[in-house]
């Protein structure tokens, strides 16, 4: 059995080592190989892409991005990415960023503040092009970083800090249609299960659905709700459910903010011996694509996370651009709209 030496790489060639070779100096290389002639004369010219060709020099694009911050790369801040809504909208940014010419890099903040300002620091240390915050949450970080100007799109949960650029649907109409559905299907006192730290997503779905109800003879004070802490919505969904009933027992109708909610009253509704929907109607909001296969049970409005991709990049395009970006609602779908069939 024989050995090889390990065989050495030729070093690359740099813009100090081709300024030597030509005989000038590395900010009259670096401004000839960035296509900036003017001040050099043709023989200037000449020698230096010569020696560019004879070392084989190449630009180097990571280091050229952040001397000029022109990074092809954008921070995308996202919480709790075992959520199937949060993985659907990850998967739509994520495949309109690759198809405009830009890398990104997936943080999980997990819903907390002191980790959404890590990951923005470091996040900014990379020189980012921008960043897509996910149902951010308030911190000092985002207030720093809005202060500084960055681009920046708020998607699903509105900036905490309020304006800037933003991508979701209407959550107040989609708490609306669902009232109107519990109602239409003979339900004459629907619950609503909510998580007690509402963000404006979740909070505005509820104040829809309480305010559609009043307008249609319901008084707020009649509406049976129920809440629970915590950060993961299966388990809010168990707890409130348990809360509601332990008061004045099951409703025939349930609005639940978003469909892992949903998913934890279910759970709860059999281990009661609850029959749903035929002893109580579920009403979700997402309309994950594992409903067909584990939630055949769940009505649910359905958010069309894959168009969210597109939107995204045409307000980071905006915000690139100069401008201040805009607030985009995505049509979400209407209750009675046929779910995917099983393949």
């Amino acid at each position: 059995m024989t050995t090889r030496p390990a065989r050495t790489e030729t070093p690359l060639a740099s813009l100090a080592t081709v300024a030597r070779a030509a005989g000038v100096s590395v900010a009259t290389v670096s401004r000839i190989v960035n296509g900036k002639r003017g001040r050099a004369s043709p023989e200037t010219v000449a020698r230096v892409e010569q020696a560019v060709a004879r070392l084989g020099y190449r630009p180097n694009p990571v280091g050229r991005a952040l001397k000029q911050r022109a990074s092809r790369v954008v921070a995308l801040l996202a919480p709790n990415l075992d959520n199937p809504a949060m993985a659907a909208i990850a998967v739509s940014t994520e495949a309109a960023l690759r198809d405009a010419g830009y890398v990104t890099i997936l943080c999980d903040t997990h819903d907390r503040p002191e980790l959404q300002d890590e990951y923005l620091a470091a996040m900014r240390s990379q020189f980012v092009a921008g960043y897509v915050m996910v149902s951010a949450v308030a911190s000092r970080g985002l207030e720093a970083t809005l202060r500084r100007g960055d681009p920046m799109v708020f998607v699903a949960r509105r900036n905490p800090l309020g304006g800037g650029a933003f991508v979701g649907i209407d959550d107040r109409a989609a708490g609306a249609q669902a009232a109107d559905h519990l109602l239409t299907c003979g339900v004459e006192r629907p619950a609503v299960l909510m998580a007690a730290q509402n963000a404006s997503s979740t909070g505005e779905r509820a104040a829809g659905f309480l305010a559609r109800l009043e307008q249609r003879g319901i008084a707020p004070q009649e509406v049976r709700r129920a809440n629970a802490q915590g950060l993961n919505h299966i388990e809010i969904g168990y707890a409130a459910a348990r809360a509601l009933v332990a008061e004045s027992g099951w409703p025939h109708g349930l609005f639940c903010v978003s469909d892992l909610i949903a998913y934890g009253a279910y759970r709860f509704a059999r281990e009661a011996g609850i029959a749903v929907p035929g002893d109580c109607r579920m009403v979700g909001v997402d309309g994950n694509a594992i409903n067909a296969w584990l939630a055949p049970w769940l009505t649910s409005i359905r958010i069309p996370y894959e168009a969210y991709g597109g939107h995204i990049v045409a307000q980071l395009g905006q915000l690139w651009g100069g401008g201040t970006g805009s607030h985009v609602h995505v049509g979400h779908g209407r209750i009675g709209d046929e779910p995917a069939p099983l393949p």
